[in-house]
């Protein structure tokens, strides 16, 4: 593992939930006696965050104010290449036996496939192995695409350790080929970020973005499960605040 990866990630980890509002908790008990009313403050305040981001419902209304809308056909037009975002790795799978693409990974490549059978265009993948294992995020995703998508793959990046260095060493393959203009595949919600990365790295962006939160509402949506989408909403309004300040 690489220290900047683990340096990023405990950062992330203090920042979302539910150690954000576990750590004002905690941080309320240990002043409960000393300043009670600021503890209960921070008690109350952290049992409330935890609550309210594991509603579904909130964290849809977080993820849905980073989605744009999907790419239509004719904004597919004059793109050179296909580029794909890894979303992570399902390590030492027993059932594939070694390394495979995780779940969201997945998502991002039968998108990616059904859009270079419409258009022709040749792919890139891109991720590195920043957490360790046998096989690279991108050569992963190579493998799944070619053997199970049966659609070739013509660039892979598997050096990268983040969104960042992902737009960095694929705009040097792409650009070594005289591209300059791609479609990117990646989650709605990651767009704005990985939009950003791209151009920075000169590259004209056409984003392609798949996994939309435009699902009607449900009585469970209004029932506290899990923190996913709210972790995944915050996690990129960290990620577009940080590229904002170092610019």
């Amino acid at each position: 593992m690489t220290s900047s990866w683990i340096a990023t990630n405990l950062i992330a980890a203090l920042l979302l939930p539910p150690l954000n509002g576990l750590l004002l908790i905690g941080t309320g008990a240990w002043l409960w006696h000393r300043r009670p009313r600021l503890g209960k403050i921070l008690v109350g305040t952290g049992f409330l965050l935890l609550w309210l981001l594991a509603l579904p419902v909130v964290g849809k209304a977080m993820l849905r104010s980073l989605e744009d809308e999907p790419l239509a056909r004719a904004d597919a037009l004059g793109a050179q290449a296909i580029v794909v975002l890894g979303g992570g790795r399902y390590r030492d799978a027993p059932e594939y036996g070694n390394d495979t693409v995780g779940e969201y990974t997945l998502v991002r490549l039968r998108y990616a496939a059904k859009l270079h059978r419409e258009t022709g265009l040749p792919l890139l993948v891109t991720g590195g192995a920043p957490d360790g294992g046998d096989l690279s995020e991108g050569v992963t995703m190579s493998r799944v695409l070619t053997q199970e998508f049966m659609v070739p793959v013509r660039w892979t990046e598997s050096a990268s350790i983040n969104t960042s260095e992902n737009a960095k060493f694929s705009a040097a393959l792409l650009k070594a080929a005289g591209i300059k203009k791609v479609l990117l595949v990646t989650h709605a919600w990651h767009m704005p970020r990985a939009s950003k990365s791209f151009t920075d790295a000169g590259l004209i962006v056409l984003p392609a973005a798949t996994s939309f939160h435009r699902d009607s509402l449900s009585l469970f949506d209004f029932i506290p499960q899990s923190h996913k989408e709210s972790r995944n909403a915050m996690h990129e309004w960290i990620g577009l605040l940080w590229y904002r300040l170092k610019t």
